[in-house]
């Protein structure tokens, strides 16, 4: 079993998650902790003003909320309801929570099972509970008494053989829910950082979105980027985030920042003999069919094991390229290629088509029969202008139009006045 404890600032915000994940059949509230009636009695309203009606008593304390997840083996599924309850009930008496309000949440979303428990840090006196440390101690005595105590298996016993485990023959694309969240994730990490030669986390990024995976920094302005903090995140079709990420410390191999930036110093170099191929693959794709299209690139690329990640906006416009060669194991933005490989070029190339970020090109098939049918629809030169105001960096310029400005208030000469 492993126990995960996080903390917060609203007790309605982890209440909701929760409960969200009910309603669409994603999981069930299967109990509860000093509650004064029956879970299957009460309502969302009653569940939640029983935390926020104690949590008045000391407005002081600001992470008041809990958010525990307790995790089983995925041999263990077949866990009844009752002894999770007894697993929730034993475990909250361990580590000092025993008298606490409490809802217990059995997930069906994850490849292993797992339930959530939900309370506060304010006691029923309205003193605040020291949660220093409690992981380390409180909550690893309580897992190895637990473990014993109900016959579970050990996490100690799954770790010798993690290594192992995330050897796979064969690395497919995640899907959410199907085999353990952690697990799947550090086997595509796996066979991915030690072999791909990437140099920036964008580029690393471009590999995992492959496999349904997303490397998460924080804004600039964060703690976790500040602190060169990572996650990882599964992520679904549309690039939608799925699920808890997970930190990057947490995997045996350690894909953190400091290790990444090791890699990116060692691959700028080893990188670049492959360079050509990429270039060469580019080139004979236009050389055989000048008037390709995106799509039909990109087709072609995937036959010489070269994918082609296009980043776009929400109206399906492109502004930039990632190449990953799956022969060689390396990643280039198209600009590290030279400007000729870049998105503006590429896109001057293929005749400026606009796609979908479904891959599907039909929009410019529309726009060829309308130009055909009305030669005046649309200059090239017109067109121009729209992809380079598109390309052009975000914050380019500090300019602001004379119409946007405000009047200049005018000087007053001395001895004049306004009357």
């Amino acid at each position: 079993m492993v126990a995960v404890i996080n903390t917060g600032r609203s007790i309605r915000a982890i209440f909701n998650y929760n409960e969200n994940k009910v309603s669409v059949g994603a999981a069930q509230c299967i109990g509860e902790g000093n509650y004064p009636m029956d879970v299957s009695d009460m309502n969302l309203i009653f569940k939640l003003n029983m935390l926020l009606k104690q949590l008045e008593l000391n407005e002081n304390v600001t992470r008041n909320s809990v958010h525990i997840s307790l995790n089983f083996d995925p041999s263990e599924k077949e866990l009844s309801k009752e002894k999770l309850m007894e697993v929730a009930s034993s475990y909250m008496d361990k580590i000092g929570f025993g008298s606490q309000p409490y809802l217990v949440y059995q997930h069906h979303d994850a490849g292993h099972p797992h339930i959530h428990i939900v309370s506060i840090k304010v006691r029923a006196d309205g003193s605040r509970i020291d949660m220093q440390n409690i992981g380390k101690y409180q909550s690893e005595t309580a897992r190895k008494e637990i473990e014993t105590q109900f016959n579970l298996v050990r996490a100690e016993s799954k770790k010798k053989t993690t290594v192992m485990d995330l050897k796979p023959l064969k690395v497919h694309k995640i899907e959410y829910g199907v085999s353990d969240s952690k697990k799947a994730i550090a086997s595509i990490l796996h066979a991915v950082i030690p072999h791909y030669k990437f140099t920036t986390i964008g580029e690393l990024n471009a590999v995992l979105n492959l496999y349904n995976i997303s490397v998460l920094q924080g804004k600039e302005d964060s703690k976790m980027f500040i602190h060169k903090g990572l996650l990882y995140q599964i992520i679904d079709a549309d690039k939608n985030p799925i699920g808890v990420p997970i930190k990057a410390s947490s995997f045996h191999f350690m894909p953190t920042m400091k290790t990444l930036e090791q890699k990116f110093e060692a691959n700028k170099k080893s990188r670049l003999p492959d360079m050509k191929r990429i270039r060469n693959s580019i080139d004979m794709a236009f050389l055989k069919n000048s008037n390709i299209d995106l799509d039909e690139l990109e087709k072609k690329l995937l036959k010489e094991g070269i994918a082609v990640i296009y980043r776009q906006s929400s109206q399906g416009l492109v502004y930039g390229i990632t190449y990953v060669d799956h022969t060689t194991k390396c990643v280039f933005n198209g600009s590290a290629l030279g400007v000729q490989y870049a998105a503006k070029a590429i896109l001057e190339r293929c005749g400026n088509v606009r796609i979908k970020p479904d891959g599907n090109n039909y929009e410019n098939k529309l726009q060829k029969e309308e130009a055909t049918k009305n030669p005046a629809f649309i200059s090239e030169r017109e067109l121009q202008k729209i992809i380079d105001s598109i390309l052009q960096p975000e914050y380019a310029s500090e300019f602001i139009p004379a119409s946007l400005k405000g009047r200049r208030k005018k000087r007053k000469r001395k001895g004049q006045s306004d009357n």
